[in-house]
């Protein structure tokens, strides 16, 4: 059959197939995927209009992690977490933008079975500058009592224990790319009929490339391994004749999906100053990891595989190396033993 006369298939319907493939399944994951498309959904109208209304800028204040809160995470936020609170899916949530978790002290949400972790506007520096930024999501299955309310508990697990994952980038397509044990989809907005459509089934990293992504000007403050990596690649001519290229757009949704399809690897270390790094385990390294690795790819600290580190913190910090696989273990020839 052509690519002209397929069927194009919805999200929802998408999430419906599943279900009928799995008798036993209760719902409530596909009913939370599709309470984060409609969350996304909104947040695209306003990233789209954002230099026409009062939601660029600075909302005056700092979040937990110490940055400016820009106008648009607050409403991304609030958007997510609105609509996840008046859904039948989701216990609570932990985000970025918030000190603590968020518990839905409700009856039907005491009762649901998942929780969700959310950096719910990456990338927040460039929305002055019209460059694409996105939300990452994390579900987990909660471990505390079902009937009462979630518990900071439910949310400091290990990455290998994520049941879904997932990312929305505002570019210049809206796309929504999450992963679930059996594989990663991608699904773009037709802005025509306001749904999410299945436009990359079954993504698979490819197991090299020729991109890194780095931010090149911390050199100096990256440990000797990291060093020698980045001068290989800019030393290293690919198979097929043609240069490594460094490609670092500063929005790791749009880094780590651009070298996800193409293959890649993007690199955001910990330097002499912030030997953790900048970027959060739960909210950024443990979705992005368990959706790469998902797809064939590989994500670790620099020694360790991010999805087996038990996070002690909600806002926890680490190094965080991720892409295609054979550039990864080229990686880890030059990292392994030296931290």
């Amino acid at each position: 059959m052509s690519n002209i006369n397929r069927r194009v298939q919805t999200l929802d319907e998408f999430t419906i197939q599943q279900l009928r493939e799995f008798p036993q399944a209760t719902g409530e994951l596909s009913m939370l995927l599709r309470d984060i498309g409609l969350a996304a959904k909104r947040v695209n109208v306003e990233v789209n209009k954002a230099g026409l209304v009062d939601i660029l800028g600075e909302a005056g204040s700092v979040n937990v992690q110490g940055e400016d809160v820009k106008k648009l995470d607050v409403f991304a936020n609030n958007q997510f977490i609105g609509v996840l609170k008046h859904g039948i899916s989701c216990a609570g949530v932990g985000s970025e933008e918030n000190d603590d978790i968020v518990v839905f002290d409700d009856d039907v949400s005491n009762n649901s079975k998942y929780v969700l972790l959310m950096d719910p506007l990456d990338g927040s520096g460039n929305i002055d500058v019209n460059v694409s930024i996105g939300t990452i999501f994390s579900v987990y299955r909660r471990v505390s009592e079902r009937g009462k309310p979630c518990t900071i508990e439910d949310f400091l697990q290990p990455g290998n224990q994520q049941v879904a994952a997932g990312y929305i980038i505002y570019g210049s397509s809206t796309m929504l790319v999450y992963a679930t044990r059996r594989g990663v989809n991608g699904f773009t907005l037709d802005p025509s009929i306001g749904e999410f459509c299945l436009s990359h089934p079954n993504i698979q990293c490819p197991e090299s490339g020729n991109i890194y992504s780095v931010n090149h000007g911390n050199f100096f403050r990256y440990e000797e391994g990291v060093r020698k990596y980045i001068n290989v690649c800019q030393a290293k001519e690919k198979s097929t004749g043609g240069p490594y290229t460094q490609r670092y757009i500063g929005s790791m949704v749009a880094d780590v999906h651009r070298n996800l399809i193409k293959g890649g690897i993007f690199m955001y270390p910990g330097t002499i100053d912030k030997p953790k790094g900048k970027l959060r385990l739960l909210y950024e390294c443990n979705p992005f990891a368990f959706i790469v690795e998902k797809a064939g790819g590989k994500a670790t600290d620099g020694t360790r595989r991010i999805l087996d580190i038990v996070p002690t913190e909600l806002h926890q910090r680490s190094p965080f190396f991720i892409g295609s696989r054979k550039m990864m273990e080229e990686l880890e020839s030059h990292t392994q033993g030296v931290n």
